[in-house]
């Protein structure tokens, strides 16, 4: 439900419409605010926004995971890069078409890292700010190991998790660099892939039904493709962020990370919602739908 109240005080000063959204006050000058997660996969898809046509006409929020789906949960935000798990958790959501965060086989940035082989975890320690790839270490460990397995939410500290847990889910630019020395590392989406042939969809941009998303669309799809066509750009600004070489950088947002929502992404995505409620991970197993 939408609610819109005319200001003509307003309108005579600025020629601006005021609006409410379920209590957030915004007007025809305020830039959609766009809920981002920080980590180095994300920035190809937000790359226009930065450094293109787009630029200057959102509000980026940087964040992780886990406050991105809270801040569309709550209408912080227009649109929230959220983990793919949470479409099914949040009601009333509409995926933008065209764009995910996916992995056709090996990820590289969402690892279980293991004391012992994965056919003997017992306890399993995940990191807090993730959710779909918490997500999917249940699903592979019930589904396709048998493995009934105590799971507690943790900070990303793999040395203080593995303490008092048999594995640990590391995600995002933490697992990029993470020295797993001694441990077993099992890459999730190769994992995936093994046991279903197919990719897996870590995010998706997504916005409430009502929030005309279709007039948003074409920029978010734009941005991308001005992030891919540049990713020289955005390995040279990273690389030392992350303590990484360029090349490194490089392959790992053109091989490793699939920026596309193609037919056999959907059918992966579509196959872990089908399993995430079998295992009662979600409620439900709602079908997607598009802005």
């Amino acid at each position: 439900m939408r609610v819109i109240y005319f200001d003509p005080a307003l309108t005579r000063r600025q020629g601006a419409l005021k609006w409410f959204t379920y209590g957030k006050l915004m007007d025809t000058t305020t830039r959609p605010r766009v809920s981002v997660v920080k980590y180095l996969n994300t920035v190809p898809l937000i790359w226009g926004m930065l450094k293109g046509d787009q630029q200057g006409k959102y509000n980026l929020d940087f964040t992780t995971p886990a406050k991105c789906a809270d801040d569309l949960r709550r209408r912080a935000a227009a649109v929230g890069i959220i983990p793919s798990i949470e479409y099914q958790r949040i009601d009333g959501l509409r995926i933008l078409p065209g764009c995910s965060i996916a992995s056709k086989r090996i990820v590289k940035s969402v690892l279980l890292l293991s004391k012992v082989p994965i056919e003997q975890i017992n306890i399993v320690a995940l990191d807090n700010s993730s959710r779909t790839s918490a997500a999917l270490v249940r699903i592979l460990l019930k589904k396709f190991y048998s493995r009934a397995v105590a799971a507690a939410p943790a900070d990303p500290d793999p040395g203080k998790m593995l303490q008092h847990a048999d594995a640990a889910l590391l995600i995002g630019d933490p697992a990029l660099t993470f020295d797993a020395n001694g441990l077993r590392v099992y890459d999730l989406a190769a994992e995936w892939r093994k046991v279903t042939g197919l990719p897996f969809v870590f995010a998706v941009w997504a916005g409430h039904a009502d929030m005309d998303l279709g007039r948003l669309c074409a920029d978010f799809e734009a941005s991308k493709d001005y992030g891919l066509g540049h990713l020289d750009d955005i390995a040279r600004e990273y690389a030392p962020r992350l303590g990484l070489s360029q090349e490194a950088v490089k392959v790992y947002l053109k091989e490793n990370i699939d920026y596309s929502l193609d037919e056999e992404n959907r059918k992966g995505l579509e196959l872990f919602y089908r399993l995430a409620h079998e295992i009662g991970v979600t409620s439900g197993a709602k079908e997607i739908a598009f802005a």
